[in-house]
């Protein structure tokens, strides 16, 4: 894979904490930091539809900068959507306002999945594009490019949309395992493709997210799961870029988890950081695990548990984290003040 595009950050804080290295201060980034919570990107995407906007490179740019400028936060992420690479391939769909990805036509059958398309990089072009923007503008500070990995792709598509129980996934999972693994094989090609696309234009991590997989046991998590997320990261290692990997409601499966690969693990706010670090094992370091719905408490409460958590953070390096990298344990919400944030990341750069 060619790297010959990206920056050498050799003082980014970020970079530091996510490979072992000491970093020159704690570095935060708020997943969703781009997004509804800040009242410019709201101005720019009015009347501007959500996959519109994934594939205009000039916004993609504009809008990945926007938390940059206003929070100073020590990475930014690529602003886009991870149904992006299924759209991109010819994958029937759209992101409906207050619904999230509805899918046309869900895929129930072995037949379905052996006629879904496959991803060419042609065909994430505008993601690159605004890839390549986001290294000149960015100077020095770090872009995360990501993924919805192959569990969570295939929740959408089998379900047609957002689903509380995932009952026709796990139906499927153990009614016809046969298809099932087709169709995370397909989905981890598509993956793969996305990530390396995004890794030749420029970006200096990547993470994974998968984000319904709480909804999993770890019995299932390890037969369905784990062996299609191992694959992904896997294809990537080459790239020499930090490896993140998040879900949510994942707790039970943490250990399993960092089995899969990534360099970094994301942790969300129902396991402490020193809890977590057991469960994950020594070696990696840890991201999060700010509860989102804190930042409405008031500033004493924020500042009180971002100290906790840094606490923690601390105590669980000592116990083998590779390091810590300060986030929220989910994404920002939308009502979020944005006022907030920008406080909290003052604070986080002072612990």
């Amino acid at each position: 894979m060619s790297t010959y595009t990206r920056r050498r950050l050799t003082d980014a804080p970020f970079l530091a904490a996510a490979t072992g290295a000491a970093p020159s201060r704690r570095p935060v980034w708020f997943m969703r930091q781009a997004g509804r919570s800040l009242p410019e990107y709201r101005e720019l995407r009015a009347g501007i539809g959500m996959l519109e906007s994934c594939f205009d490179p000039e916004l993609v740019c504009e809008i990945t900068m926007q938390p940059i400028r206003r929070h100073g936060v020590d990475a930014a992420i690529l602003f886009s959507d991870i149904v992006v690479p299924l759209k991109a391939a010819g994958i029937d769909l759209d992101i409906v306002p207050g619904v999230g990805p509805v899918v046309a036509a869900p895929v129930r059958t072995q037949d379905d999945v052996r006629a879904l398309p496959r991803l060419r990089p042609e065909e994430v072009g505008a993601v690159t594009e605004g890839v390549r923007l986001l290294t000149d503008a960015l100077g020095q500070t770090p872009l995360i490019g990501f993924a919805g990995a192959p569990f969570t792709l295939a929740s959408y598509l089998v379900e047609g949309g957002p689903s509380k129980h995932h009952e026709r996934t796990k139906a499927m999972m153990h009614a016809d395992p046969k298809t099932w693994h087709e169709l995370l094989g397909v989905l981890t090609d598509i993956t793969i493709v996305f990530l390396q696309a995004q890794l030749a234009a420029g970006v200096d991590a990547v993470q994974l997210f998968d984000s319904w997989a709480g909804a999993l046991s770890l019995a299932d998590y390890r037969t369905y799961v784990l062996p299609h997320s191992e694959r992904v990261f896997a294809e990537i290692a080459d790239s020499g870029v930090p490896r993140i990997h998040f879900g949510v409601g994942t707790g039970e499966l943490l250990g399993a988890m960092g089995e899969a690969g990534a360099d970094v693990v994301g942790v969300d706010w129902r396991v402490p950081l020193t809890e977590a670090v057991r469960r994950v094992g020594a070696g990696k370091a840890l991201q999060g695990n700010l509860d989102p719905a804190i930042l409405f408490a008031g500033p004493e409460a924020v500042e009180a548990e971002a100290r906790r958590i840094a606490a923690e953070a601390d105590e669980a390096v000592t116990m083998g984290a590779a390091g810590h990298i300060f986030n929220l344990g989910h994404g920002v919400l939308p009502d979020t003040d944005p006022g907030v944030l920008t406080a909290l990341v003052e604070l986080v750069h002072e612990l």
